[in-house]
C-alpha cells in the first residue's frame, strides 16, 4: 500500500488491509472480500482497498465487475502504484498485454524500486517477446538492492539477464554477463551444484552459437570432469570435433557414446561422418554395424540400419537374418521396424518373398534367427516353431494391410489364421480391426477393436484404440464410456470433463470430427474450440516457467521451450482442429439456416428440403430441443451438489455445452479468421490450410456496403480476392497437380469475370499481375476445363474437380455430370476416399435419388464391405 493511501486508514483498517492481501495470496477469496468490505464501510473511497477487492473479484471470474471497480480505484488513487499494478494484472488476465505493460510501467514510475512490479513487467515482456524491454527490466532487477541486498548476488538474476541478452541476439553480452557472475563468486561451487553445472553448459552453448567452436571446445574440456550432465558434455564434445574437422578425435568421442548407448542412431551417424563413410561404401558400413552388433547383441539398431543402405543379394541376406531373428522371438513390432523400407519397391518385393517362404516352409531356417544356437529337445523345437509361425502370420497380415503393399483379402486371411491359433492375442484382433477400417467398414472395425479391448481390460492403450474406433463409427456415448474406465470417477462433467481437463487432444479432436460427420455442428465447433483453447492455455502456461526455470536453473530446457512455443501452432492437432472448424464456418456462411441449433444433425436432409419444409423441421426440432433441455435442467439441478471443487468453491457450469452460441454466430467468416490467421502463419506448407484460406477469403466482405454477386447460391464479395489468390498460388507451389488447384483457379477467374463492378484499379492490377500467368482474363473457361479433364482422365479426383467446374459454368449439364460421377467408379486408380467424395458431391448437387442409388450400387460392387455403400443395398 502506498504511503499516501496508508495515511487514510486507521491502525485497525491497516491491519485489515494486510489480511486482504494475505487472503488473496492464500486464495481465500470470500474472506478477502469480507475484510475489504469492512475497510470500505469506513473508507468507501480508499483506492488501494478497491483495487485489491477488484483483484479478488477477477480471481473469482468476475472480470467485468473487477475492471469497473479498479477504474474507480484509479480515480480515487491516481498516484497509487498498487492501483496501477492491479490494473495491469487485470489486463494481463484477459491477454491484452500491451495495456498491461503500460499499466505496469506507470506503476513503476510511481514506485521505481518495487520488486514485484519489476518482476511482473519482466515476465510480461518475455511473454510478448519484447526482448529489448526484457533486458532493461532484468538489468533493473539486478541493479536494485532487493531484499537484504541479495539481487546482485543471486545467480538467477544474472542468468535472467543473460537469457534476455541471448534471446535478443546479443550473444557476446550474454556470455559476459555469465562470466561476470562467475568472477563474483568468493569460493568455487560444490561439485554437486546442479544449478552451476547447468549454467556452465548454457554458457558453452552461447559460445558455440557465436561460431567460436574452438573456444567452445576448450571451455568444455575445462569443465568436462566436474560437470554433472556427462552425456550432454560427451555429445557436445563429439559434435565440436566434427565441426572442427578433427575426425580421429570425433571417432573416439562417438565410440565412447556408443559404449553408453548402442541403440541411438544419431551416434552411428556421427561416427559414420567421422569415418567419412558414405552410403555407397556398403562394405565398410556393413563391417562397422556388424562390429557393434557383436558388441551389443541385444541392440536392434546395428542390425536394422544396414537394411537402409544394402541392396540386391546383400540386402536379401541381411533382411533374412534380421527377420528370422525377430520372428523367432515373436517381436510384435517387427513390421513397424521395417516398413520404412517399403518406399523402395525392390526391397518391398524381397521382404514379401522372404515372408511368404517363411509361411510355406521353403526357407532355410536359422535357429532363433542365428546359426550359432540350436534348440534343445523336441518340445522346445515345437514351441519355437509355433511362435515363429504365428509371428509370420501376424507379420504378413500387417504387410498386406499396409498401403504400399495392400491386399486386404490376403491380409484378412492371414490374421484369421493367426486368431484361430491364438484367439486371446490382443494384437491379432487389433490388426483385424485395422483391416476392416481399410476396407471401409467402420462398424466392424469398431466392433473388432472393442473385442480386442475386452481381452485386456487393464491396458490403457487398447482402451484408447477402442474408443478411437468407436468415434470413427460415430459411437460417441460408447467411446465416452470406454474412456471413463480410466478417468477420475468424481470428475466434474464426467469422463469428457476429465479428458478436457487433462487436455486429451486426440480424443477431443476425434469427438469433434465424429459430430461433424453427423452434422451436429454445434458440438463439433465446441470440441474444435476446446482444442484452440488448449493451445491458448499452453501459451499462457509460459508465465509459470519464466520464473520457475530460472529458479531451478534449467536454462537450456527453458530456451528450448521458448523456441518451441514460438511455433506452437504448427502442431498437427491444431491444424486438424482449425481446418475442421473453418470448414464448419464456411458451411454456416453458405447455408445460414444451419445456424439454427435446432437443425443440428439435419444438414444432410436439408439439401432436399424446400423453404416451407425447412421451417416445419425447425419448429419440430425446436420443440424436441426444449423438451430435452427441460429434462437436462432437472438432471443438472440434481447434480449441482457434485459440482464443488476441492477448495469448496462452486464450479461454473458451461452455459453453452452443446455449442449453440458458437453455431449461431452472426458472422461465421469473422469467427473463422480466429482459426485461419494462426493456421496460415504457422502452417503455410499445409496445402489444406491454403485451400480453406482460399474458401474463406473468396467469401469475405470488407464491409456490408460492398457490392456482391450470386454465385451458385453464394453471395461472393468483391474484396479479399487478392488474399484468396495468394492462398491459391501457395497451394500450387506445394502441389502443382492437386485437383483443387484447378477448381479454385477457375472459380476465381469466373467470379472476377462476372463482377457487377470491377475492383479498384490498384487491386485489379495486383490481381492480374499474379493471376494472369495462371489463367488469362479472356480465357475460355469451358475449353480450359475440358482440356484439364482430357489430360487427367485417369484420376477420379481430377475428374470430380472438372465436373464441379462444369456444373458451375453450365448448370444445364447437371444430369450429364451426375452420370459422369458414376462413371468415375470405373477408373482403375479410384480409391475408397475418391468414391466417398463422389457420393458427397451427388448429395451436394441435390442429385436425383436414382443417381445416388445407382452410384451406391456400383460402389458396393467394388467395395462390398464399405459402410458408406451398404446402407441402401437391397
Amino acid at each position: 500500500m502506498s504511503q499516501q493511501q496508508q495515511m487514510l486508514l486507521g491502525s485497525k483498517e491497516r491491519s485489515l488491509f494486510k489480511q486482504v492481501v494475505e487472503h488473496y495470496e492464500a486464495k481465500h477469496y470470500k474472506k478477502g472480500i469480507k475484510a475489504a468490505n469492512q475497510i470500505l464501510a469506513k473508507n468507501p473511497n480508499h483506492g488501494d482497498t478497491q483495487a485489491m477487492k477488484a483483484l479478488i473479484l477477477n480471481a473469482q471470474g468476475n472480470s467485468a465487475e473487477a475492471f469497473v471497480l479498479c477504474k474507480t480505484a484509479l480515480k480515487n488513487a491516481m498516484k497509487s502504484h498498487v492501483s496501477w499494478h492491479v490494473y495491469g494484472v487485470l489486463w494481463r488476465c484477459i491477454k491484452n498485454y500491451e495495456e498491461a505493460s503500460k499499466a505496469y510501467k506507470f506503476a513503476l514510475k510511481l514506485e521505481p524500486d518495487s520488486q514485484q512490479i519489476l518482476r511482473d513487467l519482466a515476465i510480461l515482456q518475455m511473454q510478448m517477446r519484447d526482448f529489448e524491454g526484457y533486458i532493461k527490466s532484468r538489468r533493473a532487477i539486478l541493479q536494485s538492492s532487493g531484499p537484504r541486498g541479495k539481487n546482485s548476488t543471486s545467480r538467477q538474476n544474472w542468468t535472467g539477464l543473460a537469457v534476455a541478452q541471448h534471446l535478443a541476439g546479443d550473444l557476446y553480452d550474454a556470455e559476459t554477463t555469465l562470466t561476470t557472475f562467475e568472477e563474483t563468486l568468493r569460493q568455487p561451487p560444490s561439485k554437486s551444484d546442479n544449478e552451476h553445472s547447468e549454467a556452465v553448459l548454457y554458457k558453452n552453448t552461447i559460445i558455440a552459437e557465436m561460431g567460436e567452436t574452438e573456444r567452445a571446445l576448450d571451455h568444455l574440456e575445462a569443465v568436462f570432469k566436474n560437470n554433472l550432465d556427462r552425456t550432454a558434455v560427451m555429445e557436445m564434445r563429439a559434435k565440436y570435433f566434427l565441426q572442427l574437422g578433427r575426425k580421429q578425435e570425433a571417432e573416439k568421442a562417438y565410440r565412447a557414446l556408443l559404449e553408453r548407448n548402442a541403440d541411438y542412431r544419431a551416434y552411428y551417424e556421427g561416427l559414420r561422418e567421422a569415418l567419412s563413410l558414405g552410403d555407397s561404401d556398403t562394405e565398410s558400413l556393413k563391417a562397422l554395424y556388424d562390429e557393434y552388433a557383436k558388441k551389443s547383441p541385444r541392440s536392434d539398431t546395428p542390425k536394422r540400419v544396414p537394411l537402409d543402405f544394402l541392396h540386391g543379394e546383400e540386402f536379401r541376406d541381411a533382411a533374412d537374418q534380421y527377420l528370422q531373428q525377430m520372428l523367432h522371438k515373436g517381436v510384435p513390432s517387427t513390421f513397424a521396424n521395417i516398413k520404412a523400407l517399403y518406399s523402395d519397391p525392390a526391397k518391398r518385393e524381397t521382404v514379401q518373398e522372404l515372408a511368404e517362404r517363411y509361411l510355406d516352409g521353403t526357407h532355410v531356417p536359422l535357429a532363433n534367427g542365428s546359426s550359432e544356437k540350436e534348440p534343445d529337445g523336441e518340445d522346445e523345437n515345437s514351441t519355437a516353431k509355433s511362435v515363429f509361425d504365428l509371428a509370420v502370420l501376424y507379420f504378413l497380415a500387417q504387410h498386406y494391410n499396409y498401403h504400399r503393399s495392400q491386399d486386404l483379402v490376403r491380409a484378412m486371411e492371414m490374421i484369421d489364421k493367426a486368431i484361430a491359433s491364438q484367439p486371446e492375442e490382443v494384437n491379432f484382433h487389433m490388426t483385424r480391426a485395422r483391416i476392416w477400417k481399410h476396407r471401409g467398414n467402420s462398424e466392424k472395425a469398431a466392433e473388432t477393436m472393442e473385442k480386442a479391448r475386452s481381452l485386456d481390460e487393464k491396458d490403457r492403450y487398447i482402451n484408447t484404440k477402442a474408443a478411437k474406433y468407436q468415434l470413427r463409427n460415430n459411437e460417441n456415448e460408447a467411446a465416452n464410456a470406454n474412456m471413463g474406465k480410466f478417468t477420475r470417477k468424481d470428475a466434474i462433467g464426467g469422463p469428457l470433463g476429465d479428458l478436457i481437463e487433462m487436455q486429451c487432444m486426440w480424443y477431443i479432436t476425434e469427438d469433434g470430427e465424429s459430430y461433424l460427420r453427423q452434422g451436429k455442428l454445434g458440438l463439433a465447433l465446441k470440441r474444435f474450440t476446446t482444442v484452440y483453447d488448449i493451445f491458448d492455455t499452453w501459451q499462457e502456461d509460459q508465465f509459470d516457467f519464466h520464473t520457475f526455470s530460472l529458479r531451478k536453473g534449467q536454462i537450456r530446457a527453458y530456451i528450448d521451450m521458448v523456441k518451441w512455443q514460438d511455433y506452437l501452432r504448427e502442431h498437427p492437432f491444431f491444424s486438424r482442429a482449425a481446418i475442421s472448424a473453418i470448414k464448419i464456418y464456411i458451411r454456416l456462411f453458405d447455408k445460414p439456416q444451419l445456424r439454427d441449433e435446432s437443425l443440428n444433425g439435419m444438414n444432410g436432409s436439408l439439401n432436399n428440403m424446400n423453404l416451407s419444409e425447412v421451417k416445419k423441421a425447425q419448429k419440430k426440432a425446436r420443440k424436441a430441443r426444449e423438451k430435452q433441455e427441460q429434462a437436462e435442467a432437472e438432471k443438472a439441478d440434481a447434480k449441482k451438489t457434485a459440482n464443488v471443487a476441492a477448495d469448496g468453491e462452486q464450479k461454473k457450469e458451461d452455459q453453452d455445452s452443446k455449442g449453440a452460441k458458437l453455431v449461431g454466430t452472426a458472422e461465421p467468416l469473422v469467427d473463422a479468421m480466429k482459426f485461419l490467421t494462426p493456421l496460415l502463419e504457422f502452417s503455410p506448407r499445409n496445402i489444406e490450410a491454403q485451400q480453406v484460406g482460399f474458401e474463406v477469403f473468396i467469401r469475405r466482405s470488407k464491409s456490408p456496403n460492398i457490392h456482391s454477386i450470386n454465385l451458385g447460391g453464394i453471395d461472393v464479395p468483391t474484396e479479399k480476392y487478392l488474399l484468396a489468390l495468394r492462398c491459391l498460388i501457395a497451394a500450387r507451389s506445394l502441389d502443382s497437380s492437386h485437383p483443387s488447384n484447378h477448381e479454385q483457379a477457375v472459380r476465381l477467374r469466373h467470379t472476377l469475370k462476372y463482377l457487377p463492378e470491377p475492383p479498384q484499379s490498384k487491386v485489379l492490377e495486383a490481381l492480374e499481375a499474379e493471376f494472369s500467368p495462371l489463367i488469362c482474363p479472356d480465357a475460355d473457361l469451358s475449353n480450359l476445363n475440358s482440356e484439364f479433364l482430357a489430360k487427367n482422365s485417369n484420376s477420379a479426383a481430377h475428374i470430380q474437380a472438372s465436373l464441379c467446374i462444369r456444373q458451375l459454368l453450365d448448370p444445364k449439364t447437371a444430369d450429364e455430370n451426375q452420370k459422369d460421377i458414376i462413371r468415375t467408379l470405373a477408373v482403375p486408380s479410384v480409391s475408397l476416399e475418391d468414391a466417398i467424395r463422389g457420393l458427397d458431391l451427388l448429395k451436394e448437387w441435390k442429385a436425383q435419388s436414382r443417381y445416388q442409388d445407382d452410384y451406391i450400387a456400383v460402389a458396393h460392387e467394388r467395395w462390398p464391405e464399405a459402410s458408406k455403400f451398404i446402407c441402401k443395398q437391397g
